[in-house]
C-alpha cells in the first residue's frame, strides 16, 4: 500500500537532492538527482529523473527519465571538454570558469502548472513548458511551448493544442491549483466526473 502524502516532501533514499526547495505533497522517486531546482507543491518526479536550474510549478506529472535543463557543451571553443571550465577538478592552481557557469544559470528551464512530461523526455535550456501542456514520451524539446499545448518528437513540435483557446483563458484565469488542499478535496468528485466546460462553469472560470 502507499503511503499517504503529507505538507512534509516525499524523497527517496537513493535521490540526491542539493540546494532545492521542494513544496508540499511533492515526491521525488528513485535514483533522482536534482540541482538547483524548484518542485511546487504536489508535483512528482518518478524514477531516474535529472533536472537542473529548473522552475517546476505546482501538480507537475513527470514521468521516469525525464531530463531536464539537459546543459551545453561550448562549441565555439577548441575543444568541447569540461576541462576548460571545471579546471579545478583537475588542477590546484586552476580557477572554474565562472563565467560560463552564470550564461548556464541564466537559460533556466520553467516547467509549469499541471503539465505532464513523458517518458525519457528531454528539456533542453532557457525552454518554458506553459501551463497545462502535454510533452509526448522521448520528445526533446528545443523550444517554449505554449500552455495547455500537446509536443511530440525529435525536435518537438506541437501536435494539436488540448482545448479551444476560450477554454484555455478560463483555465488560466481559474488557476485553480492555487487553491488550498480542503478545497481540492471539496472539488475532487467534480475533478474526476465533470468535463472541463461543465467545471469551469461551476466555479466560475
Amino acid at each position: 500500500m502507499a503511503t499517504r502524502l503529507s505538507e512534509t516532501p516525499f524523497v527517496h533514499e537513493t535521490a540526491r537532492v542539493k540546494d532545492c526547495t521542494l513544496g508540499c505533497y511533492t515526491e521525488v522517486q528513485e535514483h533522482c538527482r536534482l540541482s538547483e531546482s524548484t518542485v511546487g507543491d504536489y508535483s512528482y518526479l518518478m524514477e531516474h529523473c535529472a533536472a537542473y536550474n529548473t522552475q517546476i510549478g505546482k501538480f507537475s506529472n513527470i514521468a521516469s527519465f525525464v531530463r531536464m535543463n539537459a546543459t551545453n557543451h561550448p562549441m565555439d571553443r577548441a575543444t568541447l571538454h569540461h576541462f576548460t571550465y571545471r579546471a579545478d577538478d583537475y588542477w590546484d592552481d586552476a580557477e572554474p570558469d565562472h563565467a560560463f557557469f552564470e550564461a548556464r544559470k541564466a537559460r533556466k528551464v520553467i516547467i509549469g502548472h499541471d503539465t505532464w512530461l513523458g517518458h525519457g523526455c528531454t528539456i533542453l535550456p532557457g525552454v518554458t513548458v506553459g501551463n497545462g501542456s502535454v510533452v509526448a514520451a522521448g520528445a526533446v524539446v528545443t523550444k517554449s511551448v505554449a500552455p495547455y499545448t500537446l509536443v511530440g518528437g525529435i525536435a518537438a513540435e506541437e501536435i494539436r493544442p488540448r482545448f479551444p483557446a476560450q477554454i484555455v483563458n478560463r483555465l488560466e484565469a481559474l488557476a485553480w491549483w492555487n487553491w488550498d488542499h480542503q478545497a481540492l478535496r471539496a472539488a475532487l468528485q467534480d475533478f474526476r466526473d465533470l468535463k472541463v466546460e461543465a467545471f469551469l462553469e461551476k466555479y466560475g472560470g
